[in-house]
């Protein structure tokens, strides 16, 4: 045996064999809801947390009311929601933990069977999370989807600092919802010269090259750490190694074609590695 697979990690293989076959069914499953018809059409809606005059504004990528809440607002918005679920205690309760790209995640999108609590803030940066992962911490979730740093490398963040800041989240975590699973998901890539986000000029400062080593450091930490690491930038890449154009608005925000490919990947994540630790932990605990 060669050298190189004597030292290649053991997770690293089986790592790379689950996002092989994720890649390949999310294609099969994206391709099968396209002959089917309309994006919004063909699937069905999760039943989303009740929250009593919510103040919560229409989620919806396009600009308008979010530009005019301030990020206390935000934050006072997912309190509220947070509270509701931690009161109601819905059954198989999702946490989706971020930024934009979580928080305009279209509700009627989201994997069915689930109840769902989106804890996006638009702009957000690691170490924002991490000051308000507490929002939630009376609630009893199944799974924590953590997706963030993006915003942390537009506004000049260093490597070291992103990553330690994942670190934190990850141990905070942990520590608070020691039942649920945590699914780190790696940093999405952007549009490189096809991008025309008004903030385009710091977006193009951020090589994609850096971004997918970024994600490898933090597939690490994520292993070390005893979570999950769901690797979608392979997904999302063009030959170029930039956003595909398709899944795109404005080189940064995702469209509805963009949510179906994260929405079909969690579809398939959960069914390939959560679910079946799911029914291992029950079968302990009887």
């Amino acid at each position: 045996m060669s050298t190189y697979f004597k030292t290649f990690p053991l997770w690293a293989f089986f790592s790379l064999l689950t996002n092989g076959i994720l890649m390949l069914a999310v294609i099969l499953l994206i391709w099968q809801q396209q002959k089917l018809g309309a994006f919004f059409g063909i699937i069905t809606s999760p039943e989303p947390i009740n929250l009593n005059n919510s103040d919560r504004p229409i989620a919806t990528p396009d600009l308008g009311r979010r530009h005019q809440l301030t990020y206390q607002e935000w934050v006072d918005i997912l309190k509220k929601e947070a509270k509701v679920a931690a009161d109601q205690h819905p059954p198989h309760l999702s946490i989706l933990a971020g930024d934009s790209l979580s928080l305009w995640f279209p509700p009627e999108l989201l994997p069915e069977g689930k109840s769902w609590l989106n804890q996006g803030i638009s702009g957000e940066t690691s170490n924002g999370l991490l000051k308000r992962l507490t929002i939630f911490n009376r609630t009893q979730p199944e799974v924590i989807f953590v997706m963030i740093g993006i915003n942390d490398l537009i506004r000049g963040m260093s490597d070291g600092e992103i990553l330690d800041n994942q670190r934190q989240i990850i141990n905070y975590l942990r520590k608070t919802h020691p039942t649920a699973q945590i699914v780190v998901q790696s940093i999405l890539p952007h549009g490189a010269e096809d991008a025309t986000w008004k903030g385009r000029g710091n977006l193009l400062a951020v090589a994609n090259s850096r971004i997918r080593e970024l994600n490898q450091q933090l597939q690490s930490i994520s292993t070390k750490k005893g979570v999950k690491y769901l690797d979608l930038h392979p997904l999302f890449t063009n030959k170029q190694g930039n956003l595909r154009r398709e899944f795109t608005t404005d080189g940064l925000h995702l469209s509805p074609e963009g949510y179906i490919v994260w929405r079909s990947a969690l579809q398939i994540y959960s069914e390939i590695e959560l679910k079946p630790q799911q029914e291992k932990e029950g079968k302990k605990l009887k």
